[in-house]
């Protein structure tokens, strides 16, 4: 199954999206409606295809090209109906948006599932990820595709939820204040976990307490009786505790805190993955996940917590993390073919704040090289901080200093600031775009070597791996392999 989880009966018929969006049918839709979709080029047969406007692209332009590629209705507004009408069935409404909205909320309305919603400043895709694997072990689990975590995202993967799905699983992000609240009063979940909260997206804040306090917006959303589950080794646990139990929230938290009720007890690190003894609830639960790193053992506590209080089988759930792998571009790791042997390239390309770039060094440090190889960073600037950029590219030179990182490459404006603070010996190359630094790098890199690639996605950092897979012949992606033993 896919992120989207496609399940055997009918997602909608045509009059209850009519009575939904309050919109008029133009047409009869030929079979069942059995999918939603914002995009002609991956729209499938029986998809209902909303013509949202989008910031770059009008989907009133493509409603012939999914009606042509099986869609089964097309969902536009008054002013391209008759135009649109001349492709096919058509649903006509006020604003495509709000009836995505508005179909969302039905979906929502109708549906018995246990529904939990994850937000956080780092993790949110990998703990969704993560909470999936682990519910679909006990019943029909529906899922956010990719990162579908904003004012578009949460709504469409709403539409999407199933009659008969027995969890729903939702990402809501945020860049600013106030973007949370209304996606999880759509979403109205029974559990919502906070990953933590770090110094992301300052730009937009005054401070961290501010970032805080945004992300407590999505216990607003609860249920009634709902429960609050929270990082209890962040720094902001008070914070976000007092506004959980403000919203009626059960209060429930995970960590190495000798207090937390999801607690870790007892942890192995290793290259591709963790074995982890802790202690849920109360009850003992030792368990392997099929991904490295301290932060994803941390979340995962987190993710047995929530799919036990949103009535899971903790055993079964605990089991299904051992087939967890990172998602693209968040830790995937492939092994390329060079000249006498063969480099290792850690892919965190997807996105980059303070805090994961610590995680990602930590792991890079913690991934041995053979004799002749090196460590190699190969960083793209984070954005969105604000004034404090400069001097938190520049403090990354100390996380690289106690991962025994050897060379670090640099790629933007504010990661001049990280390449001015290494020493000389650990400066691999500067370039004020990805694209100019890719032949530096690639000329430098030799067999042994261990390379992650890791930037935020404005910073461009993804070509620079596509680059590296394109010199070299891939060999093999590890967390694959791992995956499907």
């Amino acid at each position: 199954m896919t992120a989207q989880t496609a399940f055997a009966e009918p997602l909608w018929s045509a009059p209850e999206l009519a009575l939904a969006t309050a919109g008029r049918l133009a047409g009869r839709p030929d079979g069942a409606l059995t999918g939603v979709s914002i995009d002609s080029r991956t729209v499938g047969r029986g998809d209902v295809f909303f013509a949202i406007k989008g910031d770059v692209h009008d989907g009133h332009k493509f409603v012939g090209d999914a009606l042509g590629r099986g869609a089964s209705l097309a969902v536009v507004d008054e002013a391209h109906a008759d135009e649109a009408s001349a492709f096919g069935p058509i649903l006509i409404v006020k604003d495509v948006l709000e009836a995505m909205v508005a179909t969302g909320i039905a979906a929502r309305a109708r549906s018995r599932a246990k529904i939990v919603a994850v937000t956080g400043s780092v993790g949110k895709t990998s703990t969704k990820e993560a909470l999936r694997l682990a519910l679909a072990e006990d019943g029909q689990t529906h899922a956010s595709a990719a990162s579908y975590n904003n004012h578009w995202g949460v709504p469409l993967t709403l539409a999407r939820l199933p009659k008969s799905a027995a969890y729903g699983v939702f990402e809501i992000g945020m860049n600013h204040p106030d973007e949370i609240r209304p996606l999880t009063k759509m979403v109205r979940p029974h559990v919502a976990m906070v990953t933590n909260v770090e110094p992301v997206h300052l730009a937009a804040f005054k401070n961290v307490e501010g970032i805080a306090d945004a992300k407590a917006e999505i216990f607003e959303g609860l249920v009634r009786g709902g429960h609050a589950v929270v990082n209890r080794d962040n720094a902001h646990y008070e914070r976000l505790k007092a506004a959980a139990i403000e919203c009626g929230a059960a209060v429930w938290s995970f960590g190495e805190h000798v207090s937390a009720d999801s607690r870790l007890d007892r942890l192995a690190l290793k290259e591709t993955s963790s074995c982890v003894a802790a202690t849920i609830l109360g009850e003992p639960v030792t368990f392997k996940i099929g991904a490295p790193g301290r932060h994803v053992v941390q979340n995962a506590l987190g993710v047995l917590l929530a799919a036990k209080l949103a009535g899971a089988d903790l055993a079964l759930a605990a089991l299904a993390l051992a087939k967890f792998a990172p998602p693209a571009g968040r830790g995937q790791r492939h092994e390329l073919g060079v000249a006498g042997g063969s480099l290792l390239v850690i892919d965190e390309s997807y996105n980059a704040n303070p805090a994961s770039m610590r995680s990602a060094l930590a792991l890079l440090g913690h991934t041995m090289a053979p004799p002749t190889g090196r460590r190699i960073a190969v960083l793209g600037d984070m954005l969105e901080l604000g004034d404090e950029g400069p001097a938190l590219h520049a403090k990354v030179a100390e996380t690289a200093a106690a991962a025994r990182i050897d060379l670090v490459f640099c790629a933007g404006p504010l990661m001049k600031s990280l390449f001015d603070a290494l020493p000389k010996a650990r400066r691999g190359g500067w370039a004020e775009t990805a694209a100019e630094l890719q032949p530096k790098l690639l000329d430098r890199l030799k067999a042994g070597d261990v390379v992650m690639v890791k930037g935020s996605n404005g910073s461009r950092m993804g070509p620079v791996v596509a680059a590296m897979k394109e010199r070299f012949r891939p060999l093999s992606t590890v967390d694959e392999t791992q995956a499907a033993g």
